[in-house]
């Protein structure tokens, strides 16, 4: 059960809504109209209501963390760390004080295995959002203790809105799919026709970091990311804080 203080969805889902803001709003504003929109807030409210504990407090924390046009890197997860304190509203990302779920702490193996990265002082990956890393799940609201919960609310619909946007862009954006899940979303990518590129593995869960078809340890993809938006003059940053005691 969640600890009392835990933070969770309190507010109406539309406000959240309301607080989407610069070039990511035509895209939020159309999906919120529309009747696939109006029956996701509506039955996402209904649960916190009725008394279900939602997480994260924050649904669309990633769009306003990464406007639209500096997205050079879409990072595509499930849906939300459904623990007490874990989701920020950012895939795969925690707030700093927590300690990183099996997922997050394989990421970072990648990227100390492919990048040479020491470990990071933290879980919180809003450095990343930050410099232009959309840190998108495919659904963006959960219930604590039940993965999977608002799969097929709704937001799946949004998000594949929010990946066609990015994919309509003309600058070169790297998209990293992990999981079947994210790799779902690979024909909208494909269809927008852009220069961009799109690398594939398993989620880094422990249950499949490390078995076929892909292994998500030693898929290498934060260097290929990297050397793909250099070469198109639009470079990325994967540096973290290092943890000083590691």
């Amino acid at each position: 059960m969640a600890a009392p203080d835990a933070p969770r969805l309190t507010l109406p889902l539309g406000q959240s809504f309301d607080a989407v803001g610069g070039d990511w709003r035509p895209v939020t504003e159309s999906f919120r109209g529309s009747a696939t929109g109006r029956a996701l807030i509506e039955r996402v409210d209904g649960r916190v209501q009725a008394g279900a504990t939602v997480y994260p407090p924050e649904p669309l924390r990633a769009l306003a963390l990464t406007p639209l046009a500096s997205v050079r890197v879409v990072i595509l997860g499930q849906d939300p760390y459904h623990g007490p304190g874990q989701a920020e509203g950012l895939a795969f990302s925690v707030p700093p004080g927590v300690r990183p779920p099996p997922s997050l702490a394989n990421v970072f193996k990648e990227l100390q295995r492919d990048l040479g990265q020491p470990p990071p002082a933290s879980g919180s990956l809003v450095p990343w959002a930050r410099r232009g890393v959309l840190l998108l799940n495919t659904s963006l609201s959960v219930e604590d203790g039940m993965p999977a919960s608002h799969w097929k609310f709704g937001w799946e619909a949004l998000t594949d809105k929010l990946i066609e946007a990015v994919a309509a862009q003309p600058l070169p954006v790297a998209f990293l799919l992990w999981g079947a899940h994210a790799q779902a979303k690979a024909g909208l990518i494909a269809a927008a026709g852009g220069p961009h590129r799109l690398w594939k593995a398993n989620h880094p869960s422990p249950l499949s970091a490390r078995r076929p078809p892909v292994p998500f340890i030693g898929c290498g993809h934060f260097s290929a990311a990297a050397d793909f938006l250099a070469a198109a003059g639009r470079p990325i940053d994967w540096s973290l804080p290092a943890d000083s005691r590691a």
